[in-house]
């Protein structure tokens, strides 16, 4: 019966492209599930075969503890670097998307303190 080895949502590609490598390296057997049109269902690897499961798990875990190491020496560089992306640079890179929130979060306060303020008045 297969296992999950792996949910795949909101995981980069880079690392769900090392994995699947890792995994084709070892002749594990798995496949892999989208999450479809609507994006409702559980996008993961799975590995057919239990006997595989342990050994894969094994080597994922391994991976996950190598990657974790290397992404964070990798954002300490960058920060000691001045490198690294802020706040400001996301905001600075989609400045449409950011007001857009702002005036979204501006609404939702607005609107309930509105209805209040009407009800405040009968």
């Amino acid at each position: 019966m297969a296992k999950i080895l792996f949910k795949l949502r909101n995981v980069p590609d880079d690392e769900a492209e090392e994995v699947r490598e890792l995994l084709a390296n070892h002749h594990i057997d798995y496949y892999e599930t989208s999450a479809g049109n609507w994006g409702v269902s559980m996008p993961a690897l799975w590995v057919k075969n239990d006997d595989q499961f342990r050994e894969a798990k094994a080597l994922f875990d391994a991976y996950q503890q190598a990657r974790s190491i290397r992404v964070r020496e990798e954002y300490a560089r960058l920060k000691s670097e001045g490198k690294h992306k802020t706040v400001w640079d996301s905001i600075k890179q989609q400045p449409v998307v950011f007001v857009a929130y702002i005036f979204i979060v501006l609404a939702l306060l607005y609107l309930p303190f509105k209805l209040i303020m009407e009800l405040a008045k009968l």
